[in-house]
């Protein structure tokens, strides 16, 4: 097969994301939209979900232009309450249901937020959460059992759900179900306006200085990249086609692609809540979706996950990877893999930001380049230029990414400075986002990721900026300094680790590790956390007095496993 070059340019109606889902849900209303173990939700009723959410939001005192926070794992009602919002014009504002308590304090505080929204197993931490947060939140609590058949809600239940039941005990709270009570059928919802310059989403990364930054992405930011991705992936998205999606809806790449962009192409999703290598490998052989897109990390396990020595993926059309770079070597083991259990495709890279929602870049179908992230997006455009500038890099040299199109935030949450930094405006008139990554075009226009000119560790796909994780280790009161780094790691690409030099008289004991630990679960995401901390008399320094962490990293990784 010939090489496939998406098109240059393609057309973008003026709808609201809640409109796309609406338009393709009237060509297939009977269609699944989404299958969550085994229950599947037609386009039909999915719309219908949507709407009593809605409803249920404007009874709660919810408006246009309203931030409520989605502190949830891929559910029926994470999707129901995500498109809800958007209907209504109100903001959803993404966060990872096992962010620390201080962060969550930290999230509802920088968006305002109303409301939270969270599974019943995370209300005591956020509830305590609300405790730090300037303005009143009122708490929706979601069951997971509610969306499950009989059988498998009654084993739930009697697993893990029968310790949650008391939940929720403070008067102004409310249970999901309740909640839908409150929808009022007598009230006309009000008219989808579309809006490219409002924001629709929060999600959240890391700026330049490591600190958390709420990314203000529109209606648009999110349709186009949708479209786009369709379009590079050069598949043919249409009705009878499953995505499994694993990808967390508070991760641009889960929220973007692995929801929107095939929700609103027909395609259905297979939702899954969370990750593990076991519970991957049996939905793969079991629902057989025909794309999966994920972390190296997802693909890498498959290598050696239970269950698939026998299986036949002839079903996959595609595998798109991202969130990390994916190394030559693992890329030759996958598609090795691959084709001996009988699948016609190859996994292909993408690279993105979630300052642009995720992917813009994407290998081409059938084609690859060693070491390249492959192709720009339609109407998307890269450059490379010396760090920090607008002079552009001769072919081949490497340079700052930077990148512009329908994609680009419109910045970070009430963090003008942060923004002028990611977003500038250059001499050809055209703003760009300068993303800090260093990488290098050649003669056709692929496009090949070098390194990252700012400190970042990815694990398991999430970023974790050590400047934000040493702040908050020196802050603990026996502390001196820390340095964190991240260091090879079989299973997760990376893990944390933490060195740290403690204050005079403090005793590195095991009693200060405990406590020290305590201390950095009420403020760092369970993902985030240090897998190891080593106390040290003191730490290597550069010639300027700062810590030097890439000897540290050079001594860590040297004895640690091959990725």
């Amino acid at each position: 097969m010939e090489e496939y070059i998406p098109k240059n340019h393609l057309e973008y109606p003026n709808f609201t994301m809640f409109q796309m889902v609406e338009r393709i849900a009237g060509q297939y209303p009977d269609e699944p939209a989404y299958e969550f173990y085994g229950r599947k939700t037609s386009y039909k009723a999915f719309v219908k979900r949507i709407e009593k959410a809605a409803r249920a939001f404007i009874s709660f005192g919810i408006k246009r232009g309203d931030v409520v926070t989605l502190s949830l794992p891929n559910l029926p009602q994470t999707l129901d309450c995500f498109y809800a919002l958007n209907r209504i014009g109100a903001v959803a504002n993404m966060i990872h249901p096992l962010s620390a308590r201080k962060e969550i304090s930290f999230y509802l505080n920088l968006s305002k937020s109303k409301a939270i929204i969270t599974p019943d197993m995370f209300y005591e931490k956020t509830v305590a959460a609300i405790g730090d947060v300037k303005q009143p939140v009122k708490v929706i609590v979601v069951r997971i059992q509610d969306e499950l058949n009989p059988f498998l809600k009654a084993a739930y239940v009697f697993k893990k759900g029968k310790e949650y039941l008391r939940f929720p005990n403070r008067a102004e709270d409310i249970l999901y179900e309740d909640f839908l009570k409150l929808a009022d059928y007598g009230i006309t919802l009000p008219e989808n306006l579309f809006d490219p310059n409002k924001t629709s989403v929060i999600l959240y990364s890391g700026g330049t200085t490591g600190t958390p930054k709420g990314i203000c992405l529109s209606d648009l930011n999110f349709n186009a990249c949708a479209l786009q991705t369709r379009e590079a992936m050069g598949e043919t998205f249409r009705t009878g086609l499953k995505m499994l999606s694993c990808m967390p809806c508070f991760h641009g790449f889960g929220l973007g692609i692995n929801i929107h962009a095939v929700l609103i192409h027909g395609v259905c999703c297979i939702l899954m809540p969370n990750f593990n290598d076991k519970s991957y490998a049996s939905m793969l052989a079991r629902k057989k979706p025909n794309f999966i897109a994920g972390v190296p990390t997802i693909f890498k396990a498959l290598l050696h996950a239970p269950g698939l020595e026998k299986l036949d993926l002839g079903f996959l059309m595609g595998m798109y990877c991202g969130g990390d770079s994916l190394s030559p070597e693992l890329k030759k083991k996958i598609d090795a893999f691959l084709k001996s259990h009988g699948a016609t495709i190859q996994v292909r890279e993408g690279y993105g930001l979630t300052e642009c929602v995720t992917a813009s870049c994407l290998t081409p179908r059938k084609v690859s380049r060693e070491g390249s992230i492959g192709l720009p997006f339609p109407d998307t455009y890269y450059r490379i230029v010396r760090p920090g500038t607008d002079e552009d890099m001769p072919l081949g040299g490497e340079g700052e990414i930077i990148l512009t199109g329908l994609t680009l935030m419109l910045g970070y949450l009430d963090n003008p400075e942060e923004t002028a930094l990611a977003l500038r405006k250059c001499s050809d008139g055209k703003t760009w986002l300068y993303t800090g990554d260093i990488g290098r075009m050649d003669a056709d226009g692929y496009v090949y990721f070098v390194r990252r000119m700012k400190r970042v560790i990815i694990t398991n796909g999430y970023n974790v900026y050590p400047e934000q994780l040493e702040n908050i280790i020196d802050s603990f009161p026996d502390v001196s300094y820390s340095c964190v780094i991240g260091v090879k790691d079989p299973r997760r690409m990376q893990r944390v680790k933490a060195y740290v030099v403690l204050r005079e008289g403090a005793a590195g004991d095991d009693d200060c590790l405990r406590r020290l630990n305590r201390y950095l679960e009420e403020r760092v995401a369970r993902y985030a956390l240090p897998r190891e901390i080593e106390f040290r008399d003191e730490l290597p320094k550069t010639l300027v007095g700062k810590v030097a962490y890439r000897l540290l990293e050079d001594s860590a990784n040297a004895d640690a496993p091959q990725t």
